[in-house]
């Protein structure tokens, strides 16, 4: 069984998420409604920190609704930006780091910014489906806050932007959906999956509870029925680092050797979109791009590049607003540490049969060379079979940015271990037993190269025109074509 589902069956063991058939969100019945909230009980469990200090053991500024002396106290600026930052559900019962990560980051970018804390670790401190059900009293009171500092002040809401990590989310949803008026942005993290997955929109986070909302998917791998954060798009725009599934640096002993922790290999994936997101705030200099790609196998194919149209954005803070469509799913690769930000490249290359290919089954691997410095030797994915004969086009991702691409250099191997390969290597034996046994060859003449982070397009053809074959364990350069001659092929790879 795997690893990560024998984690995930712990934490079910231990936090249950009571998805059963008597499971029910309070007062789904009769539908959501301000009266559905009670105040009473859960008076006093809702906090709003306002942040002075960087320092979250130094004690902030609250504000209170209602208490207009709160508001000089605190210093509020109705005509700055105002962020609220949401957590969500807790065992600890009490901030976790990450909060003291995205804090900070978030006043060094904004400096002139009302930050607040919503802090309801009561009612987040509890099972899971009871913390659920006191979304909505904790979104409600949100709004209330946000009407009154418009009353008081006249808080333009264009200027609000809530973000919530996974229960957080949907409790910045359920802000959204109440507030008197349109909040200018909505930031999910990672949103949560349980008792959130497939139901109607005013139950969750949702495209019309801001002008823009922006969702980060981390998250998103299923095991028993269950997705830690939610799969389903639910935002303008909806980005999946790394598909939404395993994110880099995530691995059992990657965490195990950090932190010794079982349970700290689920956070670590769930995380990190809020530390892509810090990540975002703190590197301007190189900004992460998503692309726009209908899902996770097209994208690994390299064919969703292109940032015409609006089909690529940034990610994080720097995402821009873009015009109202529905659930706009994003991809990207990324680093497994801090900056997360990497390099996209499209290549697509004819490759032609050549010498007793059929049953090579090649896997390639490219080494490329820039302005900069140059990769390693890098392993070219591609999860369906190369196409001999065919154009095929691959994604490939650098951690570092080697300025312009010089040259590429390209290798390949067999696949000898593939009993479909060895069966054909048999069978072509047999009949040409009394040959000498050939090494397969290939023939690649050029590479047509896309960069996803700056548009450009270039064509590598083969420094040496008159050698364009290319055997198993063999190596061949391409540099830039000068004469712009390319081999126009007659077929392509069904995509």
């Amino acid at each position: 069984m795997n690893h990560k589902i024998i984690l995930l069956w712990t934490f079910l063991l231990h936090f249950p998420f009571a998805v059963g058939e008597n499971t029910v969100l309070k007062d789904e019945d009769e539908g959501f409604d301000e009266s559905s909230a009670d105040h009473k009980t859960t008076r006093g469990m809702i906090k709003y920190n306002m942040r002075k200090n960087l320092d979250l053991d130094q004690e902030g500024c609250y504000l209170q609704t209602g208490k207009k002396a709160c508001l000089e106290e605190c210093g509020f600026n109705a005509t700055a930006k105002t962020i609220f930052i949401i957590h969500g559900w807790t065992m600890s019962g009490i901030f976790e780091a990450w909060m003291y990560k995205l804090v900070s980051a978030v006043m060094q970018r904004e400096n002139e910014a009302n930050v607040v804390i919503v802090d309801w670790i009561p009612l987040a401190q509890q099972l899971y489906p009871d913390a659920v059900n006191h979304t909505l009293t904790v979104g409600l009171d949100i709004a209330n806050m946000l009407d009154w500092l418009q009353e008081e002040l006249q808080l333009p809401l264009e200027n609000v932007h809530l973000i919530g990590y996974s229960l957080g989310a949907h409790v910045a949803g359920y802000a959204g959906t109440y507030v008197k008026g349109t909040l200018g942005r909505i930031t999910g993290l990672d949103p949560a999956g349980p008792m959130f997955e497939g139901v109607e929109e005013k139950k969750r986070l949702s495209p019309d509870d801001a002008d823009f909302v922006d969702v980060l998917h981390t998250y998103t791998r299923e095991a028993l029925g269950v997705s830690i954060g939610i799969q389903q798009p639910i935002g303008d725009i909806d980005i999946y680092p790394n598909g939404g599934d395993v994110q880099p640096g995530c691995a059992l002993g990657d965490v195990l050797a950090a932190a010794g922790n079982f349970m700290e290999v689920m956070k670590c994936e769930h995380e990190r979109a809020v530390h892509l997101f810090v990540d975002s705030l703190m590197n301007k200099e190189h900004m992460s791009y998503a692309y726009q790609c209908t899902g996770p196998d097209r994208f690994k194919k390299g064919v969703c590049l292109s940032c015409r149209k609006n089909r690529c954005n940034n990610i994080g803070y720097n995402a821009r607003k873009m015009r109202k469509r529905r659930n706009s799913k994003m991809y990207l690769k990324t680093r497994a540490n801090t900056p997360f930000g990497g390099y996209h490249y499209q290549m697509k290359m004819h490759v032609f049969n050549r010498k007793q290919s059929d049953y090579a089954d090649p896997t390639f691997y490219v080494k490329l060379y820039g302005g900069h410095n140059d990769t390693g030797n890098i392993f070219v994915v591609h999860d369906d079979p190369i196409g001999l004969n065919f154009t095929n086009t691959f994604l490939v991702f650098t951690e570092d940015d080697i300025g312009d691409l010089l040259k590429i250099r390209l290798s390949w191997e067999g696949d000898s271990e593939s009993l479909s390969s060895v069966f054909k290597y048999i069978k072509n034996s047999f009949w040409n037993w009394n040959a000498k046994a050939a090494k397969p060859v290939l023939e690649v003449r050029r590479i047509r190269v896309k960069a996803g982070e700056t548009q450009k397009k270039f064509t590598f053809c083969a420094q040496d025109p008159s050698k364009t074959e290319i055997s198993p364990g063999e190596s061949m350069t391409f540099v830039k074509c000068r004469d712009g001659w390319e081999v126009k092929p007659r077929k392509r790879l069904p995509m």
